[in-house]
């Protein structure tokens, strides 16, 4: 009689926004039992679960779900903390075959690859910070980076406000550069287990279809009243949940700043184009997966 440990199971459903990564991942959780591990940097807030695609209370019924709308939009949730928050899941859920379903690939890389763990940054300042790079040109990020912490400065291709911001306060409230954590990465989490590896992969013009459709969906189904939620936190307007795709187009209508139809335009467009950028990091990252159509039977 063997006294081996059975087999950890993981399965890694990955793919672009509106692709069926949810109606998915329900159907094998509950063919084999089991747990849903939101793997998408929006749908922790607690707000947004319209605005952000989150699985409905319905939807969810009979299928334990995790790390679903359990951060507030007050909060700046990093990769480090999801990160956390599955090491925790792992220990309080051991033996559990787990589900990881979403698009962000960032999340998705730490979990199998490693992660640089940067202690957490006090919000002031970043927003300190934020409010020196926002003056700042290319060239002056630039030459900000150069001045400030050259290493880090030599591996930004781009000087972009969010890299230098981060790489700006992660100096001042560690005293270390961006470039030692990332040169000193954690290892991945699910070294021990079984992992299946997915990636959804929809026909592009009927994924467009979907995208437009879901979110004239969203508007009739409380993607307004989540909005105006949020707006009555006077949040900082920096913080990630305020820049979840669809907040800042509402956001413009409900000030009379756009119309209705000039808002799901834009609204339209952006999520289209993140859907192309989701694609572009799944390709380049994880070519090696399992890619597959969950759509070409059902247009629906």
């Amino acid at each position: 009689m063997s006294n081996a440990a059975p087999v950890k199971r993981a399965v890694l459903i990955a793919g672009p926004t509106a692709s069926g990564k949810s109606a998915l991942a329900l159907e094998r959780a509950r063919a084999s039992g089991a747990i849903i591990v939101n793997t998408d940097a929006m749908q922790v807030y607690d707000v947004l679960q319209v605005v952000t695609a989150r699985p409905s209370e319905a939807e969810m019924a009979g299928v334990p779900h995790r790390l679903y709308g359990t951060v507030p939009p007050s909060v700046r949730f990093s990769t480090g903390d999801w990160l956390r928050a599955v090491a925790r899941l792992l220990t309080d859920e051991p033996g559990r075959e787990l589900i990881f379903v979403g698009g962000t690939g960032l999340y998705f890389d730490a979990l199998t690859n490693g992660f640089a763990d940067v202690p957490p940054v006090p919000a002031e300042i970043t927003t300190e910070i934020q409010a020196e790079v926002s003056r700042l040109d290319a060239d002056g990020r630039a030459r900000l980076m150069a001045a400030k912490d050259p290493e880090m400065a030599a591996r930004l291709s781009v000087p972009d406000p969010q890299r230098v911001v981060r790489a700006l306060a992660v100096l001042q409230a560690t005293g270390r550069s961006l470039a030692y954590y990332q040169d000193h990465l954690q290892s991945g989490l699910l070294n021990d287990f079984a992992v299946e590896r997915i990636v959804l992969n929809p026909d592009r013009d009927i994924l467009r279809e979907r995208i437009a459709r879901r979110f004239s969906t969203m508007l009739e189904d409380g993607a307004v009243d989540e909005v105006k939620t949020l707006l009555a936190q006077e949040l900082d307007p920096t913080l990630p949940a305020m820049k979840a795709i669809g907040v800042p187009e509402i956001t413009g209508w409900l000030a009379g700043q756009l119309t209705r139809e000039e808002a799901i335009e834009r609204a339209v467009i952006a999520t289209r184009q993140y859907a192309k950028r989701q694609r572009t990091w799944f390709r380049n990252r994880m070519a090696d997966w399992t890619w597959i159509d969950p759509l070409a039977s059902n247009t629906a």
